[in-house]
């Protein structure tokens, strides 16, 4: 979702720009395309950092992670879109002039590279599950392929690799690494016993109040100090109950419920970054406004599907 946040939005708001559409056109399909990237992080372990910490937490294995979330997934993927239209449907030109934009071939370096580079992600993948047979981290093939990719795209002269190691967002980086220090800091003052608390009782009261109650739980916890101090607190708290259904239920909450604040996941906040960089600012109130308006109904459908 970090990746996609990086990539994509420059990319959009670039395409916008020379279809000439207004300001309000751009920022609804800005709006829509950083929402997404976070409500559609749920299919695979590494497609959220959140996913990786609770996937390794509670040792869920690759293939099984994926087909336990593939219809949460789905489902958000399909619900996210139908509430993006109905709300920013009145920003949504009728037509544009597509004629406006360049021939996509054109703004290729190497096409062979494009090409390779499909199959490469699809071996990736496949190497993904291979390696949850043995039970090898998918850090191994995450940062192994990084790393092959990288020397091929460079011996074929399409990227100078000094340049993205250097721009690369390290900060996430640190930030992580300071968050899991506060974590442990917040669960040492004794935040996480009060949240294993809760979490108890409402694993006693069904199975649908409990993934809901533990959703929401997740999700305003993550609008208000972020998403991965919240995931790994409530990992904790989860710890001792081993509810399946409640561990997906707090990915899903982290997962989405940080979407009600500009500061909720790191992908959001890369992503309002990458648009500071390109002059367009989207201030806190109409961010949050948009944010509190789609997520509780998207999260709550998509509590349901688990």
């Amino acid at each position: 979702n970090d990746g996609a946040a990086l990539i994509l939005t420059p990319i959009l708001l670039a395409k916008m720009r020379i279809l000439q559409l207004n300001i309000k056109t751009i920022v609804a399909f800005l709006l829509a395309g950083g929402f997404i990237s976070d409500s559609a992080s749920l299919p695979f372990v590494f497609s959220n950092l959140t996913n990786i910490v609770t996937a390794n937490y509670f040792d869920i294995g690759f293939a099984q992670y994926f087909f336990d979330m593939i219809i949460p997934f789905v489902v958000s993927v399909i619900t996210s879109i139908v509430f993006l239209w109905l709300i920013l449907r009145k920003d949504i030109p009728k037509t544009v002039d597509i004629t406006l934009l360049k021939e996509p071939k054109s703004v290729i370096k190497n096409m062979k590279l494009f090409y390779f580079s499909w199959v490469f992600l699809a071996f990736l993948l496949c190497a993904y599950f291979l390696g949850d047979a043995y039970d090898l981290p998918i850090s191994i093939f995450a940062l192994g392929g990084a790393t092959i990719f990288l020397i091929i795209a460079t011996i074929s002269k399409s990227v100078e690799p000094l340049k993205i190691i250097k721009e690369a967002p390290w900060q996430v980086v640190w930030f992580s690494i300071g968050l899991y220090i506060v974590v442990y800091g917040l669960k040492n003052a004794g935040l996480t016993d009060y949240l294993a608390i809760i979490l108890k009782d409402l694993s006693l009261r069904g199975e649908t109040i409990a993934v809901l109650g533990t959703g929401f739980i997740a999700a305003f916890l993550s609008a208000i100090m972020n998403n991965m101090p919240t995931i790994m607190i409530m990992d904790i708290a989860l710890n001792d109950i081993q509810n399946q259904a409640m561990i997906y239920a707090n990915i899903v909450g982290c997962n989405l419920g940080p979407k009600m604040t500009p500061f909720g996941s790191l992908a959001t906040l890369l992503w309002l970054h990458v648009l500071a960089k390109k002059g367009v600012k989207i201030s806190f109130i109409k961010y949050s406004k948009f944010g509190f308006i789609i997520t509780p109904p998207v999260l709550a459908i998509v509590l349901l599907s688990l």
